[in-house]
């Protein structure tokens, strides 16, 4: 199979995006408009005979001083990974960019390697010799994703560093999902654990109300993001990001992002954003207040948001990133927890990899990432 790499238009990457049963939602075009700060490319994969059958958002990040650059497929490209001849679609690619002054490459492929179900993972917790999700026998395990690691370790992609939970710039290699595709509302709720179920009933109890708010809400959002970040020590993204996110996103697809509310007596005690590409639903950002929380607003505002996904026909709602440790005294540990008692599965992801096209450059990279 001949394949030719060209540059498309956005239009063109965004039909092709919609042709799909589901993508990541950092491989729309308008999440260019979301990385401002990076420089973008939209790229196409064709056929023999001229049809498109893959596509990629690149985003460039330039050095400072110097015209080269570092590309960024985040969570992509949208091509065929299984494909045998694999090599025939990375290679155009590598050309490409190095002529587009790229002198070291990052991509995540979009491929899962292991899932692990909530059972499994409890019976883990509860094990005083497991310490990460590894340990765990997996429930799938998806042998051609191992292919795909080999051919690109062979065509000299290097695997890079683990992204932990995805705190920062690199995207998550462990996330957590709940499967929705051919499951009815029922049996996802029925395998809520115990907690989660308990929780929603005593918000419903409490009158804790779910609602979605709009652009104007964004400030409101800002407040209790703040007040997650002093909590959890991280540091919060500015309003204009989320204002950004919001007009980039919805102005491609009116549907592409929402935010919810959970509310009590008339006050907002937490706060999501949601992100929706076909058939795949992320809960992308959570923000909560420090008061209020014995009325469980989070569990209410998940359980709404899962239902919202359902009707839309999502096959997936996606909670994102986890870190893999289970020791109940990492920092961390509390966030699996929370996202265990959905039921769902955790998903590892073959991770990011890197091609150092000029490798001085890439080293010097390296170093300077090491030191910030």
């Amino acid at each position: 199979m001949s394949l030719t790499l060209r540059t498309i238009s956005r239009e063109q990457h965004l039909a092709y995006i919609q042709s799909l049963p589901a993508a990541s939602h950092m491989q729309v075009p308008a999440w260019a408009d979301v990385k401002a700060e990076w420089r973008s490319e939209n790229l196409g994969w064709f056929d023999k005979n001229d049809q498109l059958v893959g596509v990629g958002l690149v985003l460039y990040r330039q050095l400072p001083k110097i015209k080269r650059y570092l590309a960024y497929l985040p969570e992509g490209p949208v091509i065929n990974w299984f494909a045998p001849n694999l090599d025939d679609w990375i290679q155009p690619m590598l050309a490409h960019l190095k002529h587009q002054g790229a002198f070291s490459v990052k991509m995540g492929p979009p491929v899962v390697i292991r899932r692990w179900e909530a059972g499994s993972i409890k019976q883990g917790i509860q094990n005083p010799d497991v310490k990460r999700l590894r340990d765990i026998e997996a429930d799938f395990i998806e042998p051609r994703a191992f292919e795909v690691a080999d051919k690109l370790r062979r065509m000299g992609w290097q695997q890079g560093e683990d992204g932990g939970a995805g705190f920062g710039d690199v995207q998550p290699r462990y996330v957590y999902q709940v499967p929705l595709a051919n499951r009815s509302l029922e049996e996802v709720h029925k395998n809520f654990n115990q907690l989660w179920r308990r929780n929603i009933k005593k918000a419903e109890k409490a009158g804790v109300e779910v609602v979605q708010g709009g652009y104007q809400d964004l400030e409101e959002w800002q407040r209790l993001y703040e007040i997650t970040a002093v909590r959890d020590h991280f540091r919060p993204r500015p309003l204009s990001y989320f204002q950004r996110m919001w007009t980039a996103l919805n102005s491609e697809d009116p549907n592409r992002m929402r935010l919810y509310f959970a509310r009590h007596n008339g006050v907002n005690l937490s706060a999501a954003t949601m992100l929706i590409v076909g058939g795949h639903v992320w809960y992308s950002y959570g923000a909560s207040d420090n008061v209020g929380r014995e009325v469980r607003p989070s569990n209410a505002m998940q359980w709404r948001m899962l239902r919202d996904a359902y009707a839309l026909g999502a096959t997936v709602y996606d909670l994102r990133g986890i870190s893999d440790s289970l020791d109940e005294t990492d920092h961390l540990f509390g966030l699996i927890q929370f996202k265990v008692g959905t039921g769902g599965e955790a998903a590892e992801y073959i991770g990011e990899w890197d091609f150092p096209l000029n490798k001085l450059l890439h080293k010097a990279l390296d170093i300077y990432m090491s030191r910030r």
